[in-house]
């Protein structure tokens, strides 16, 4: 028995995994670790059938940098409602505290705690006014068999059980320190409002930043052991439980496969068809997906013979890798376009490294090939994000036609502008998690076609020139026409 299970039983750490549907890029060697009792289980998302991975953008100034991402299920309509109701709120939320300060970001990702008899979503909210980050954790549960979406306090059998866990974890967080005040773990509903299992069946309860001392100790965790808190679960709770320990099994067994090689770089299929010095060639990005309206942009394209490059965010990626086998099957290239789509230029070099390196192992374990270019989220380019994807072998692109899509819900507005401001050579940034966008694709093909336009990927601008790690490119080069003879 270890030291930390024989001192009562309740533990207190920092969940250390983050992330949009897995917590790491590869599984954990063995999750159930002793000294980190409060590590929850994540459920693959690419093993939970009927998912598509939703996305809410902001759309004006003062949500500019808004990306909430979140899961639907094709049968679970009340837990759809519930989450889709949570987005707009948080939206909402954010639009009055965001207006009047400087560089406002709200980040919403998350991931499943649970799937089968019972599916739990972790939800995890990060924020900033501009300086600094405070981190929010909200789980939703869903029974299959009852058709009932729920907080965290369904999993307890009603308030006298609330109030028993409260006590449990106020025990918990007796020898944590003069700062924490364990008082203010009050047994309320908005309180405990983050409550899954890790492994072993522990019921692990999160507390948000700030909510139990100062905003510097960060998000604190205490995991109540499986045999005192089962007899205060309810139907739901004891179905969850089962459901994560027998997740925390499947994940244990699995281990990481170091590759025989290095994975081979990304390229269009249909590489080297078009010479773009000769033609009018135009590179159509889509970022933020996938997402369910990507099919409909791969079948558009197909329809038109048309090829593009899709910028994929990896924590949806990981929740829909047949869309990246398709695209890379039709022509289409897939590139980086982070993990969770934070503001790249406000990261640390560890963290922007951490984060397209998740996202090329999703993608290489979807299409077999690795990413070779990267495009910022919000286009914030700075010159960590160049060194960092210099290491990485990324090049990293930065659309010149910028059609701010995001803001736009009149999908005819959008393909005036493309179309206004498209040149040969032109890179043009879109969105593949906007209706508007994808309704506006069919006009812009059809407008950019007739006036001799070719759609190409984006190394098939620069032809045999290329595109070097770590170089930042805005718009290719635009074809030669040789005066005639005289």
């Amino acid at each position: 028995m270890s030291k930390a299970r024989s001192m009562g039983g309740i533990f207190l750490a920092a969940l250390t995994a983050s992330g949009c549907g897995l917590a790491s890029a590869t599984p954990p060697r063995d999750v159930r670790l002793p000294a980190d009792p409060t590590r929850i289980v994540f459920v693959d998302p690419a093993s939970v059938s009927g998912l598509e991975p939703r996305t809410l953008l902001g759309d004006d100034a003062a949500t500019r940098r808004v990306h909430i991402s979140y899961p639907e299920l094709s049968d679970a309509a009340p837990l759809n409602e519930k989450l889709r109701e949570d987005a707009r709120g948080r939206l909402e939320e954010f639009r009055r505290s965001a207006r009047g300060t400087s560089f406002p970001e709200l980040n919403v990702d998350w991931h499943f705690v649970a799937a089968g008899d019972a599916i739990g979503v972790r939800l995890r909210a990060g924020r900033s006014h501009g300086t600094g980050w405070q981190h929010a954790t909200t789980t939703l549960w869903y029974d299959p068999g009852t058709r009932r979406a729920m907080d965290s306090t369904g999993l307890l059998t009603g308030d006298p059980a609330l109030r028993e866990v409260a006590g449990l974890v106020k025990a918990g967080l007796r020898d944590r320190g003069a700062e924490v005040d364990r008082e203010q773990a009050v047994p309320r509903r908005d309180r405990f409002d983050s409550m899954a299992f890790n492994a072993d069946g522990d019921l692990v309860v999160e507390f948000d930043d700030c909510e139990l001392g100062p905003c510097s100790l960060g998000r604190l965790a205490v995991a109540v052991p499986a045999g005192r808190v089962r007899p205060l679960l309810s139907d739901t709770g004891r179905r969850a439980q089962q459901a994560a320990r027998l997740a925390g099994q499947q994940v244990a067994v699995k281990r990481p496969k170091a590759p025989s090689s290095p994975a081979p770089a990304a390229v269009s299929s249909r590489a080297g068809t078009v010479d773009c010095t000769k033609t009018k060639c135009v590179a159509l990005t889509f970022e933020s997906g996938p997402g369910p309206e990507t099919g409909r942009v791969l079948d558009t394209l197909r329809a038109a013979g048309a090829r593009a490059t899709f910028f994929t965010v990896g924590c949806n990626a990981a929740g829909e890798p047949e869309l990246l086998r398709r695209m890379s099957a039709e022509g289409h290239l897939v590139g980086n376009h982070s993990y969770k789509h934070r503001d790249l230029a406000r990261l640390s070099t560890s963290g922007i490294a951490d984060s397209l390196a998740r996202t090329e192992a999703v993608v290489t374990a979807a299409i077999g090939r690795r990413p070779t270019l990267v495009s910022a989220p919000y286009g914030s380019v700075s010159t960590e994000l160049r060194n960092v994807a210099r290491e990485q072998g990324l090049a990293v692109v930065d659309a010149g036609v910028d059609t701010a899509d995001w803001r736009d819900r009149d999908s005819e507005e959008i393909a005036d502008r493309v179309v206004a401001r498209a040149h040969p050579g032109a890179i043009v940034r879109l969105h593949d998690t906007q209706r508007t966008t994808v309704a506006a694709v069919p006009d812009i093909l059809e407008r950019l076609t007739g006036k001799g336009y070719t759609f190409v990927t984006v190394p098939e601008l620069y032809g045999t020139a290329g595109m070097q790690a770590g170089q930042l490119y805005t718009s290719g080069i635009a074809p030669v026409h040789k005066e005639p003879l005289r």
